[in-house]
């Protein structure tokens, strides 16, 4: 048996722990900017934003709001949720399809008047590519306002600019 230097039998698991850490992906996130309508009691202007996780499970942290218009008197709506988001590994078709739900807080004005309770959502949307880490993200929520809102109910749709970092 041949007499090996020290150095040399450190080679071997010093490249193998090179490749090893050069294979593996790093962790990512997922910002979205959108615009969108709030449909219930009629289309309203609604913009936010989101935060999420990577991975087929991930969590996701969203902001989205629009004001009152006192001549409709419709109320203005803000909400704040934490959300679960189930999503294909890869794009089918060119889409990435996902279904989420989730809750958290919301807040309505209408005038003088101001509700603040907790809200639920569900939904389905998809993700494509336009090029490179950049992405149209479209979606569909449907919430459930608790408490004593003037509409328990509202649905959503929106569409948004998606980054991965």
């Amino acid at each position: 048996m041949p007499i090996v230097p020290l150095r040399m039998r450190l080679v071997r698991p010093f490249l193998v722990a090179a490749l090893l850490l050069a294979s593996t992906s790093p962790a990512y996130a997922d910002f979205t900017f959108f615009v969108g309508s709030n449909q219930t009691p009629e289309n309203r202007a609604l913009k936010g934003l989101a935060i999420a996780g990577s991975g087929m499970i991930t969590f996701e942290f969203e902001y989205a709001g629009h004001g009152d218009d006192d001549e409709e008197g419709t109320p203005g709506l803000y909400t704040y949720s934490f959300n679960a988001m189930v999503q294909t590994p890869f794009a089918v078709f060119g889409f990435q399809p996902y279904a989420t739900a989730g809750t958290g807080l919301y807040r309505e004005t209408l005038d003088e008047r101001k509700e603040t309770a907790w809200s639920f959502n569900s939904g389905v949307g998809v993700k494509t590519n336009i090029f490179g880490p950049i992405k149209l993200r479209v979606d569909y929520r449907v919430l459930k306002l608790t408490g004593e809102p003037l509409y328990e109910t509202v649905h959503r749709v929106y569409s948004g600019v998606h980054i991965t970092f």
